[in-house]
């Protein structure tokens, strides 16, 4: 099971690269409206599971909002959330399997994670980090000894996403 990591965010710097790529290619960065709740929560279930879902479900319902998509046009293409489950955590986030290596997941990672910073928070938790390599490379993410299974400890299994679950 994946551990949790800890992110510094006050050294956390926009990437103005990745924010022209992003633009050059057509994908909008931005912040969910709570309108949009039932479209992103049925776009996500049956790409990460209800659990994730369930997690987008509330921080799109949170003031602010702290759920982040990624779209091109009217195409949802990814998301990124924090304050989802935990205080100070980063996370789901999930980007569709036909526009992953674009760079969306780094851009939406960047931006939320900017977020909590701009929302008081020093550091960030990267709950169950999937891809630990991607966060270490991304934002220095160090993971925390000892934090796996975390605060997922004993979650029922129909919350898992799909495919993700141990």
């Amino acid at each position: 099971m994946a551990a949790d990591m800890l992110v510094k965010l006050y050294e956390l710097q926009a990437d103005s690269d990745l924010d022209r790529r992003m633009m050059a290619e057509g994908v909008t960065i931005r912040r969910a409206l709570v309108p949009e709740l039932s479209g992103i929560a049925a776009w996500i279930e049956p790409r990460f599971g209800a659990g994730w879902a369930s997690e987008a479900t509330a921080a799109i319902m949170r003031q602010p909002v702290t759920c982040w998509i990624a779209h091109e046009g009217e195409t949802l293409l990814g998301f990124a959330c924090h304050e989802a489950t935990m205080k100070g955590f980063f996370g789901p986030t999930g980007v569709d399997e036909s526009a992953r290596g674009r760079g969306i997941g780094h851009a939406l990672l960047i931006r939320t994670l900017i977020d909590m910073r701009d929302q008081g928070y020093g550091y960030a938790i990267i709950g169950g980090a999937g891809p630990m390599g991607f966060y270490e490379k991304s934002v220095g993410a160090i993971a925390i000894p000892g934090s796996s299974p975390g605060i997922y400890k004993g979650m029922l299994p129909l919350a898992a996403p799909a495919g993700m679950a141990d």
